[in-house]
């Protein structure tokens, strides 16, 4: 339900509200995220995958399981398919451009989780080839990620084990005092919290700006609102990476990526099956794999990600958005949005 009135001075003062509740409620996240990672004595790449990916992917949770829900489970595929695409070809290349160094990758997690993501990637899209994702398929994805959120944990705790205890005191004691653990997930929940209030009002400011200066609903959705429900993953990867933590942003950025496909889908379908259309099997599933692929072998290339390949990720979602918008829009052909909000 959109919340603003069509009027141009206020969306465009809500906007500009919006842009700043987006970028300290993502200073609030990094910084309780990195805090806790070095507390607990865990990479930040790790702190990534798990907890702030599940806090940034909300938003696409809530919109994909309430609309399949009400009937309209095909926007969850569209809404997964979309979050992906955007977070790694225009979330993590803007973090990679932004960042003061370059951001270096933790191999031992990289090859583990990089493996899985794109295994994932292709079940879904072979679930696909049929015409439906059903109830089957959708508990068998929630099935992989409970097995590999229980992986994860058992790993890091073998090899967390295996490091030496006063190396692990040794860097509690420099980065967290005694009795800052509270303030320091406080200011994470606080974070999450603005993230998700932020994200609302500024598809909401947007969206109706769009209208007022005519600019037609299918590019809308193709544009603002396609990365609408990616802008806690977008500024999290923001403000982390320019504050150093290009780990934790890449952490975030494939984690949401195994969420969108186990969690959104799995849990959507599980509510009401999926039928996929045939655009979305031809052209959403391929280019977002292709998008996956190429953004895990620049990752893997060195295990560095230089700012020549947050460039050539941005020019595929520039690429991926102009094709979107020329099928779709100038051609008419036959496609659900990739992404779509309930707002």
């Amino acid at each position: 339900m959109n919340i603003l009135p069509p009027n141009v001075f206020l969306n465009s003062l809500v906007m500009g509200v919006s842009f700043f509740i987006l970028a300290k409620s993502a200073d609030f996240l990094v910084d309780g995220a990195t805090a806790i990672a070095e507390r607990l004595g865990v990479p930040k790449m790790i702190i990534g995958i798990v907890l702030v990916a599940f806090a940034t992917t909300s938003p696409e949770f809530t919109v994909s399981v309430l609309a399949a829900i009400q009937g309209h489970p095909e926007i969850a595929l569209g809404n997964a398919i979309g979050s992906v695409i955007a977070d790694d070809a225009f979330a993590l290349a803007l973090g990679i451009l932004v960042a003061p160094t370059v951001i270096i990758v933790d191999s031992r997690i990289l090859k583990s989780a990089g493996i899985f993501l794109i295994s994932i990637d292709v079940i879904a899209f072979l679930f696909s080839l049929n015409g439906t994702i059903g109830r089957v398929e959708g508990a068998f994805l929630i099935i992989l990620l409970i097995g590999y959120l229980t992986a994860v944990v058992i790993n890091e705790q073998k090899h967390r084990n295996r490091r030496k205890k006063e190396e692990i005191g040794q860097e509690l004691k420099e980065h967290i005092k005694p009795g800052k653990t509270a303030l320091q997930v406080l200011r994470f929940l606080a974070g999450v919290a603005g993230l998700l209030i932020g994200s609302e009002l500024l598809i909401n400011s947007s969206t109706n700006l769009a209208r007022e200066f005519g600019v037609p609903e299918s590019v809308i959705g193709l544009t603002m609102i396609a990365l609408g429900t990616s802008l806690p993953e977008i500024a999290t990867c923001y403000v982390a990476s320019r504050k150093g933590h290009g780990d934790l942003a890449l952490g975030d950025i494939i984690g949401a990526d195994i969420l969108n496909i186990l969690w959104i889908v799995g849990a959507a379908s599980l509510a009401n099956p999926i039928t996929v259309e045939k655009s979305v099997v031809f052209f959403a599933f391929p280019t977002m794999i292709v998008i996956v692929l190429t953004m895990l072998l620049f990752a893997r290339i060195g295990y560095k990600l230089h700012k020549w390949k947050g460039v050539v990720l941005l020019s595929m979602y520039l690429l991926f958005l102009a094709s979107s918008i020329y099928l779709f829009y100038f051609k008419g052909i036959e496609m659900v949005p990739l992404q779509t909000t309930g707002v």
